[in-house]
């Protein structure tokens, strides 16, 4: 008798377990709406934030302030 009861016991758990484990599977194969979570949407590569070098800097500087001695940058009037 004892072992019929704990078989019992056992099966109602197990149907139990198999309803939680087909809730979820059910869950996972519905499609997401909305906008996924960040973790998600990230790219592999975090992105890197591009730096000027000195001796580019220098270069710019010195095209920009010859387009300005040229006139053809406009100034902007306040």
């Amino acid at each position: 008798m004892i072992i019929q009861q704990i078989v019992a016991v056992l099966t109602a758990e197990r149907n139990l377990l198999n309803k939680a484990i087909s809730a979820l599977n059910g869950m996972s194969t519905q499609p997401r709406r909305g906008r996924p979570p960040k973790s998600v949407q990230t790219s592999a590569r975090p992105k890197r934030r591009r730096r000027m070098s000195a001796a580019a800097r220098r270069k710019l500087s010195r095209l920009l302030k010859q387009r300005w001695a040229q006139g053809k940058m406009k100034r902007a009037t306040g």
